[in-house]
């Protein structure tokens, strides 16, 4: 079937396999973004009480199946190829987003939501690696972060068909049926990706190493049209692909720690920087600052519009500036809006009321733009890129888990966090609780700075082949085998 579909899509333009291969961000984003505003009609109907375990555990599930799909996807896709394995996650989203919006009860809405997880982080580990192995070096950045485009793309649909399908929207639905529509909505992108994946061409590193390299180089020569570059580059990858499979052992030895300390370093502080706490209680955040909830609902479909014209710039960029570069202006973009979003809402309580209020609107804006464009689509496009070949999927996996798994431990521990920082006998304390919570964020992003300059590894303007080989030779200036990572 690979075959088939490589030749099928030699006929179409190469931003048509972009755009498919990238798609699967679209669905991360929705299921993602969606689930805020389903929670507000699903607790009514299954008799869920705002605030309780079951409650906090059915937003949670999703996260909870992200960190097994990520964990379990990258050694199999370099088993059985990225592309099956991409068709694989397009099924489970499609029959989890209609099982999720036909649920009769608690525990199969967990389920489902389970399971639409496990495809979520299948596609968060899997989608990165697919699009950088088949982008050449000089168009990687902007490819590779045409995921994230798709995932804050996703967040918005979320945002805007939470608002359409609520009973107060467009389409005057009942509470029983509208946060069915929201969750089942997802069904129809799932079913394109679907489709669309069965045409979509193998990774031609994947096929290398499975000797097949004449489909390997018609697919080069579909990406690099220059039949030297394309020879060349097949001839790079093989030497690679000669390197023996590695597992546990390897991702953890000499050649590879580099790229995972720098992996689970940036998994990390994506999410403890504070990314998903901010998009999600953005609402909170505006009500806390004296704005009416009619404004803070609307302002966020608005932030949806912002995140994906910030992320659409971004993918113009990504190759013309130094990823490290663009991680330690945004560190410090992030860092410098969170202190003054913090500062501002504690001067409301101070009775600086009106300017504290706008002050807020603007830093938290500042601090969604300087995200979006940076560690968002950033982070991923790194740690799809930098593992060696032979353990790539499996490095690509262990960081999109740690990553989900910060996610979880962030989200569960924020409401907890709030209620530990919100000071004692003070009317209105929420948004003093958010504004010292925030200055904990703030720090982590100062943090990030040290870390990036210190332990992150340049990849821009580079093949995958030379990044390689760049951890095979530092490995072997430190006396360890290139090859095997053994001492020598």
């Amino acid at each position: 079937m690979s075959n088939g579909g490589t030749k099928t899509l030699h006929h179409m333009p190469v931003w048509v396999i972009y755009f498919f291969g990238a798609l699967g961000g679209l669905l991360f984003g929705y299921d993602t973004g969606v689930i805020s505003g389903a929670m507000l009609f699903i607790g009514h109907e299954l008799n869920i009480a705002n605030g309780s375990f079951q409650y906090g555990f059915l937003t949670a599930s999703t996260s909870i199946g992200a960190v097994f799909g990520a964990a379990f996807i990258g050694p199999l896709s370099d088993r059985f190829g990225r592309r099956h394995l991409l068709i694989t996650a397009a099924i489970i989203f499609f029959f989890a987003a209609l099982g999720s919006a036909f649920s009769p009860e608690y525990i199969a809405l967990v389920s489902f939501r389970f399971c639409l997880g496990i495809a979520v982080g299948a596609a968060s580990s899997l989608i990165p690696t697919y699009l950088a192995e088949l982008a050449p070096a000089e168009q990687r950045g902007t490819v590779g972060s045409l995921f994230q485009l798709m995932v804050m793309t996703g967040i918005f649909f979320a945002y805007v068909f939470n608002e359409w399908f609520s009973p107060q929207g467009g389409l005057n639905l009942s509470e029983s049926i509208s946060w069915r529509w929201m969750l089942g909505l997802a069904a129809i992108p799932a079913a394109i990706l679907w489709i669309g994946a069965i045409f979509l061409p193998e990774s031609p590193r994947f096929l290398v190493r499975k000797n097949d390299e004449t489909q390997a180089l018609s697919v080069l020569r579909q990406f690099n049209p220059d039949e030297k570059v394309a020879q060349k580059e097949l001839s790079a990858i093989k030497v690679q692909a000669a390197i023996p499979s590695g597992g546990w052992k390897e991702l953890f030895g000499p050649v590879a720690r580099p790229v995972l300390v720098m992996a689970v370093g940036l998994a990390i502080l994506q999410q403890v920087m504070g990314c998903n706490t901010v998009l999600y209680y953005a609402p909170t955040i505006f009500i806390s600052a004296g704005f009416s909830t009619h404004f803070a609902l609307q302002s966020h479909i608005v932030i949806g519009i912002f995140n994906v014209i910030v992320t659409a710039v971004a993918v113009s960029i990504m190759d013309k500036i130094d990823r490290k570069k663009m991680l330690t202006g945004g560190a410090i973009g992030m860092a410098a809006s969170l202190f003054a979003m913090s500062i501002a809402m504690l001067a409301l309580h101070a009775g600086d009321g009106n300017l504290g209020s706008w002050i807020c609107v603007i830093a938290l804006t500042l601090y969604i733009a300087f995200f979006s464009a940076t560690w968002g689509p950033v982070m991923w496009l790194m740690i799809g890129e930098a593992f060696p070949l032979n353990i790539r999927g499996l490095g690509n996996s262990f960081g999109a888990a740690v990553n989900w798994f910060a996610n979880f431990c962030v989200s569960e521990t924020f409401t907890v966090l709030l209620v530990a920082f919100e000071p004692k006998g003070v009317a209105n304390p929420e948004g003093q609780g958010i504004a010292r919570l925030f200055l904990i964020y703030a720090l982590f992003c100062v943090f990030a700075i040290w870390f990036v300059h210190k332990k992150a590894i340049e990849t821009r303007n580079r093949s995958l082949e030379d990044i390689e080989t760049s951890l095979r030779e530092r490995a072997a200036e430190k006396g360890f085998d290139p090859e095997t990572g053994q001492p020598k």
